[in-house]
């Protein structure tokens, strides 16, 4: 088959020389709500062509493989004194897999507990290529179900406005939960 990044010949979707060459993460900073950070591993243009597998079945691997070498790094070397469980927002199953589980699953490590489907949203409305007024006119009303844990990382794959991501933290604080930061595999911002 041949190579998804730069059609040279390969036994993976994207050769080891892609994976290496075009796919190191790097750390993008912004917030939400004024004190939320937000961090992405690759800017949206950098990696929007395997973004757009998700809807499809090369997209399990693709995310797989961008979960492992982001994320899986990321939960290898965090560290925090308390219990932290990561959730994925609305681990909803399309086209065969939760796009945002398979980031979720990746975080495992000593330090790191990923939860699943314990944030779901119950309006399956479509934010894709939505416009802000659209997404404060149609909200996700995200329910949590329980668990004991205090501290949490909020996992999504795409932060465009941030309103998936402020709607989530807003949904958990209900519950007393405390959102110490996001983690989204882009950034769609400018």
């Amino acid at each position: 088959m041949k190579c998804l990044l730069c059609s040279s010949w390969s036994l993976t979707h994207i050769c080891k020389n892609c994976r290496n060459e075009n796919l190191q993460p790097s750390l993008y900073k912004r917030k939400i709500r004024g004190n939320i950070d937000v961090y992405s591993f690759y800017k949206y243009r950098e990696i929007e062509k395997l973004l757009h597998t998700k809807h499809t079945d090369l997209g399990f691997y693709i995310y797989s493989l961008l979960a492992k070498i982001a994320f899986g790094r990321f939960g290898e070397s965090f560290q925090f004194d308390d219990a932290v469980v990561s959730l994925g927002v609305d681990e909803h199953v399309k086209h065969g897999y939760s796009h945002t589980a398979v980031l979720n699953k990746a975080l495992a490590s000593d330090a790191i507990n990923p939860r699943f489907n314990k944030l779901t949203a119950t309006s399956k409305e479509s934010y894709s290529g939505k416009s802000f007024q659209y997404r404060l006119l149609h909200p996700r009303r995200f329910v949590v179900t329980a668990f004991k844990e205090q501290y949490v990382i909020l996992v999504d794959d795409i932060i465009t406005t941030g309103m998936t991501l402020t709607q989530a933290v807003e949904a958990l604080e209900k519950e007393g939960k405390e959102v110490i930061f996001c983690l989204t595999l882009a950034d769609a911002e400018k």
